[in-house]
């Protein structure tokens, strides 16, 4: 079973749906009490990060989150949240995931970095299971994590970002799964299929 963890910062119903298509119907919690209950976990988040993390702490979730032992995945703003700091706000996160998030360096380019774009630098590991370099994810974002020992995988837009990082049973995505088509739908399947060791 899939827990969706709702802390009115996301658009739940898009992810729901995306799991749904797959054939797994997750449920949308809202009682950090509830998380320890589900095989895996989702933290969406769309938003700003400081506000984001107000609701996780005010809500009980930082503590349910840390002692959480199944796979947990955050999608975009979420992934976000489980590094160590942002900049967006100047925030310290959940710190499940070494390293920081810093202004995406955009150059000339326009900000937020929005649509599709590559993914490279893919590492093998469940979660990139059929993954293969150049294919494309959707994303929105002007924030992202520096990549380091936990990226799996790398977009790039002005600089290289963290596109996929993973960290024992947490795990991120950057981009939105649910709205990158067939390679997002692979993704998830391969979430819902991970096996710790």
């Amino acid at each position: 079973m899939i827990a969706i963890i709702n802390t009115g910062c996301a658009n739940i119903n898009s992810v729901r749906f995306a799991f749904e298509r797959l054939g797994v119907t997750p449920e949308v919690i809202t009682d950090p009490a509830q998380l320890a209950h589900f095989d895996r976990a989702i933290l969406p988040g769309v938003g700003h990060a400081k506000v984001a993390m107000e609701r996780l702490k005010q809500g009980g979730w930082q503590q349910a989150i840390a002692e959480y032992d199944k796979p947990l995945m955050g999608i975009c703003l979420g992934m976000q949240l489980l590094c160590e700091h942002t900049d967006e706000g100047d925030v310290s996160c959940l710190g499940m995931i070494p390293g920081n998030v810093g202004l995406l360096e955009v150059g000339e380019l326009t900000s937020p970095h929005m649509g599709w774009n590559n993914l490279c630098e893919v590492k093998t590991h469940p979660l990139t299971k059929g993954l293969s370099e150049q294919q494309q994810v959707y994303f929105v974002h002007s924030f992202a994590h520096t990549p380091n020992e936990a990226t799996l995988a790398q977009g790039e837009y002005g600089n290289a970002f963290s596109a996929i990082v993973a960290q024992d049973n947490y795990a991120g995505m950057q981009f939105h799964p649910e709205r990158s088509a067939k390679v997002g739908a692979q993704l998830l399947q391969n979430f819902i299929d991970w096996q710790l060791p």
